[in-house]
């Protein structure tokens, strides 16, 4: 495998193929969603799961829109999580058959989850528990329930060592009369290892998974579905291979292949052939100093989660971009480079593309270079925090 060393590895592409024609009637900053590429980046995602569309369940959090939950379900993709009620009733009116709340949800956001269980009873809905007390919130209702397992990444989930808590916990879900679903491992913490460290330190935590099922299966309790896998780590749930033909479905979980950005891009290796899909298109505004440019995409636009640089120029290596404020981001210009002009089109794509897409309303949707449609970002931020007031 060819692994990305480079943090923003853009150079194997080509600036042409996002460039938008009349693009000067475009507002900016503003969201582009690319068809044909989102398009290939869900091939090469089946591709490398045998074709077997049955063993993907993306993570919503990405797609954000219907327009792109709707092209995976048109390749036969039936299985999602989420993280919102938003994202879950999007997925729901796009045609997904299963739809995961992969999140910890108590209280009143349990309470909505059962409201939207009921209505998309077509809909096989599951939650997240992790300890015996959140079981009663689901009592009586159709939603399924998985076993949060805490691989070492230490945000939600029982720790994976605590296989007796695991057992008796699932005895405790079916003794509710509530379908145990199975057991969701999400090992996002394998993000900063090098391929090569992340697959042996994958596959050590995959071993300890393997047993938590054999000991569920010896307690005669069937585990439905295992759940692998975000985006860093799906190299290295492809390459564990008691997960293809185990007595459960397994399921990877990756969702920011289905857009790419510059962090997936150098933890992925390189001939797995993904782009990115979604870029933003911002504008130069100001010219401040010899060597700076200013553009319109703050981190209000491009998310600064994951640091600075927050993103890539397309086609422009010798352009780096700094630290953003809300709505500024100073660009520097490479000593002898080519100054952007005030007015000039660049091209972005995050470091982090998740939280990109959820600062926009709409999306530009491009096919073959060309504005074909303009997309609400459906999911975008969550419902109303009361949806009725009591009298």
């Amino acid at each position: 495998m060819t692994i990305n060393t480079d943090p923003f590895p853009l150079s194997g592409l080509s600036a042409n193929d996002y460039r938008i024609a009349e693009v000067e009637q475009v507002r900016t900053p503003a969201l582009a969603i690319y068809a044909e590429i989102l398009d290939s980046n869900i091939a090469v995602t089946l591709r490398l799961l045998g074709g077997d569309a049955n063993r993907w369940r993306p993570h919503v959090k990405t797609a954000k829109l219907a327009f792109s939950m709707q092209r995976l379900v048109e390749r036969g993709i039936a299985n999602f999580k989420c993280s919102t009620s938003l994202e879950l009733m999007t997925a729901c009116e796009a045609g997904a058959r299963d739809v995961l709340l992969a999140y910890p949800v108590v209280g009143a956001n349990a309470r909505r989850l059962r409201e939207l269980s009921d209505q998309f009873a077509s809909v096989q809905v599951s939650a997240l528990v992790e300890t015996e007390k959140q079981i009663e919130a689901w009592r009586g209702s159709s939603v399924g329930l998985f076993i949060d397992v805490n691989p070492g990444m230490d945000r939600t989930g029982i720790e994976q060592n605590r296989i007796d808590e695991i057992v008796q916990l699932a005895r405790a879900v079916e003794s509710a009369g509530i379908v145990f679903r199975g057991v969701h491992y999400y090992d996002g913490q394998l993000s900063s290892l090098a391929l090569p460290e992340r697959e042996s330190v994958a596959h050590r935590g995959y071993d300890q998974l393997m047993e938590i099922v054999a000991t569920l299966a010896r307690a005669r309790i069937e585990v439905q579905e295992v759940i692998t896998a975000g985006t860093p780590a799906f190299p290295c749930t492809l390459s564990y291979s008691s997960f293809n033909n185990a007595s459960f479905i397994h399921r990877a979980s990756p969702g920011t292949v289905v857009y790419g950005d510059c962090s997936s891009l150098a933890q992925l290796p390189a001939e797995y052939g993904y782009r990115p899909a979604a870029v933003v298109v911002s504008t130069v505004v100001s010219q401040p100093s010899s060597r700076r440019v200013t553009c319109d995409a703050g981190h209000k636009t491009v998310s600064a989660d994951a640091g600075a640089p927050t993103c890539s120029v397309m086609g422009r290596p010798d352009l780096l971009p700094l630290k953003p404020s809300e709505e500024h981001l100073p660009i520097e210009v490479a000593t002898g480079a080519a100054t952007p002009a005030i007015g000039e089109t660049l091209y972005l794509v995050p470091r982090h593309v998740c939280p990109t897409v959820n600062n926009f309303d709409h999306a530009l949707i491009v096919k073959e270079g060309r504005i074909i449609g303009v997309e609400r970002v459906t999911a975008r931020g969550r419902e109303a925090p009361l949806l009725s007031l009591s009298e």
